[in-house]
């Protein structure tokens, strides 16, 4: 199942019993700011859920190409970590769900 933005306003709104428009908006808020802070290098931290943020990699010093002459490449990739409760969750669920039973 994926779980996308129609969705989870509906499900949010059915949990909170707010209007799908209103959770909607706050919704595309909260997109807004999360997307706002990793586009400046900053860092997302939820609790007990999960980690966001902005990886920096260089690859021109780490190979040495600057004494070469060959341009610096900067590139940025999103990391995503999970929380140690969010880790066990998942595992739980999929570990024990496909586990056999011992007789």
């Amino acid at each position: 199942m994926s779980l996308t933005k129609s969705k989870m306003v509906s499900e949010i709104g059915r949990r909170t019993r707010l209007r799908n428009h209103d959770v909607q908006r706050v919704l595309e808020a909260l997109i807004d700011v999360w997307s706002d802070e990793l586009a400046s290098g900053g860092r997302i931290e939820l609790e007990n859920f999960l980690v966001l943020e902005v990886q920096r990699i260089d690859r021109g010093e780490r190979r040495g190409m600057l004494s070469t002459g060959e341009p610096r490449r900067v590139i940025h990739r999103l990391v995503v970590r999970p929380s140690k409760s969010l880790k066990a969750r998942i595992n739980s669920r999929y570990f024990c769900a496909n586990r056999k039973p011992t007789p």
